[in-house]
């Protein structure tokens, strides 16, 4: 496991100390080369110049030191709007991810075979349609059909990510889902949040599979790819086309969104991707686009807020199943192998509650409460 400085945590600890790379190599006894070298990561201190650095700046070994290591999981979060992602949310999805190691040897994927994912995925407006194109044939689409939930659900089997519903309530969470890489076994564990709105569902679902598509592209490119994919998917070009065509002709921000508004509720998707969608075939087709920020967020904001949320759907109204009645319903209604597969590991390993609760990221009663549904 490679070793090398936190050189944010450092940097931050020299701005307080009002220390300069110069001023730090001068007080360490080195040269402002080989600080540099530590900056750039390319060496790393020597144990006795490292002890002495941890004392200058006051900073804890954990908070000195990145440990590179190859097959950690890599995370993304599809975050709920205006909260910012910390270290602490991404330390606490790693060691979800360490625990979902133990599951892959009971995963029933072919092991000889990895699915499929692109070759050289890049942001642009051509290659995106071509894909969303051919991703909705191997759904077997028309052109313009609307794309549901079992048609995502089919192909997220068909990329071997394991789909993990959660119930994480609807405000009081940093995230709505939760991508979970695991490089040493190329799998893809993906937590979805129940406890949301259908519209918003479908697309963050539809955002998950561009990352299962693009497993190599992370952070803010890996978010920015994901984002773009699934508008192309639920919104393909043609679908744009025809709807800036119709929108466009219309004299009135009023007229524009009302317009918006039909043909959201016709394909089920949310009015701000149709938008999207629409200012993207303009783009791409050197047309105006449409100017409707704010009235647009107004108006999705609006009818998001009387929409039912998917936990509701699926449990007709039960907020909280009983251990069950919930694994039943998201093992039929998402087809998914987790809870089979955390089973039998389970019975096979004689683990508590707590792995379970680490897992699944729920308070202690709930995992006690599923650990012995599960056993």
């Amino acid at each position: 496991m490679e070793k090398t400085l936190a050189t944010t945590h450092i940097t931050q600890a020299m701005e307080a100390a009002g220390l300069s790379q110069a001023a730090l190599a001068e007080r360490l006894g080195v040269s402002r080369e080989a600080v540099s070298k530590w900056f750039k990561k390319d060496s790393f201190p020597k144990p006795d110049k490292l002890l002495r650095l941890a004392t200058l700046l006051g900073l804890p070994f954990s908070e000195l030191v990145e440990k590179n290591d190859p097959n950690a999981p890599v995370v993304a979060f599809r975050k709920v709007k205006a909260t910012k992602t910390t270290d602490a949310h991404y330390a606490h999805a790693q060691s979800m991810g360490q625990m979902l190691k133990h599951l892959v040897p009971y995963l029933p994927f072919d092991k000889l075979a990895m699915p499929p994912v692109l070759k050289n995925p890049v942001l642009k407006y051509d290659y995106l349609q071509e894909v969303a194109h051919k991703v909705r044939s191997e759904i077997g689409l028309e052109i313009n059909q609307r794309i549901d939930f079992e048609h995502l659900i089919l192909h997220f089997k068909k990329l071997q990510a394991v789909l993990i519903p959660v119930l994480w309530g609807s405000k009081n969470r940093h995230e709505n889902a939760t991508h979970i890489f695991l490089p040493e076994s190329m799998t893809t564990w993906i937590y979805l949040n129940l406890d949301v709105n259908v519209l918003d569902f479908k697309f963050w679902m539809a955002h998950e599979l561009g990352h299962c598509l693009a497993p190599d592209i992370r952070g803010n490119e890996g978010e920015d790819f994901a984002d773009a994919f699934a508008g192309a998917l639920l919104f393909p070009h043609e679908l744009a086309k025809n709807s800036y065509e119709g929108i466009s002709r219309l004299n009135s921000a009023r007229l524009q969104i009302s317009e918006i508004n039909k043909i959201a509720c016709k394909h089920v998707i949310a009015p701000y991707s149709v938008y999207c969608q629409v200012n993207a075939y303009a783009e791409y087709a050197n047309l105006e686009r449409l100017d409707l920020v704010p009235d647009i967020h107004k108006a999705a904001t609006s009818i998001n807020s009387g929409l039912p949320l998917v936990s509701k759907i699926i449990f007709e109204n039960d907020a909280e199943p009983e251990p069950a009645r919930y694994i039943e319903s998201v093992k039929k209604t998402f087809n998914t192998p987790f809870f089979d597969i955390l089973s039998q590991y389970l019975k096979e390993s004689g683990n508590g509650s707590g792995l379970v609760q680490t897992l699944m990221d729920v308070s202690a009663l709930d995992a006690r409460s599923i650990h012995a549904e599960l056993i």
